[in-house]
């Protein structure tokens, strides 16, 4: 049985974007980054995927350095590669090329102890999208208080 961990969410991801298809993919990280992600200190917010060539790279996922790390912590924002299938990588490249998506990381969590990222395949989002998308929001959040104040009135 797998078991996930959730270490971070891009918080940004699905308000920017139109998420369309999801995939995991593995990540090469050296040992004191491994420690610092258990320590939580790692941030999605203004990283991006993109495929350079034939492989899959994270640019922008910003892992702080390791406290007791010295000499062996790198840089926190270098380009990590990402492990995918040839088949994926071939499939992500029709998408991107053709619909110009982009490539999201969504999340980053621990499965069966090893670090996995989930990588969102989406449209950018224009502004009217965005504030169509606060309004249904806003609307639901109405319709469930409303609810719930008649519930509780009987």
């Amino acid at each position: 049985m797998t078991q996930n961990k959730m270490i971070a969410k891009n918080p940004t991801a699905h308000h920017n974007y139109t998420i369309t298809e999801t995939l995991e993919a593995g990540i090469i990280l050296t040992g004191t980054e491994i420690k610092s992600i258990r320590n939580g200190k790692v941030n999605l917010k203004e990283s991006y995927a993109n495929i350079r060539n034939g492989e899959v790279f994270i640019y922008g996922m910003h892992i702080s350095p390791y406290d007791h790390g010295n000499i062996y912590n790198t840089d926190p924002l270098r380009d990590r590669k990402l492990l995918l299938t040839r088949h994926e990588i071939s499939h992500l490249i029709g998408l991107i090329k053709q619909q110009s998506c982009s490539l999201v990381p969504i999340s980053l969590y621990f499965k069966n102890n090893i670090v996995k990222i989930e990588l969102g395949i989406g449209k950018g989002k224009k502004l009217y999208d965005k504030r169509q998308d606060i309004a249904k929001k806003d609307a639901e959040r109405k319709i469930n208080r409303a609810i719930k104040q008649k519930i509780e009135n009987g």
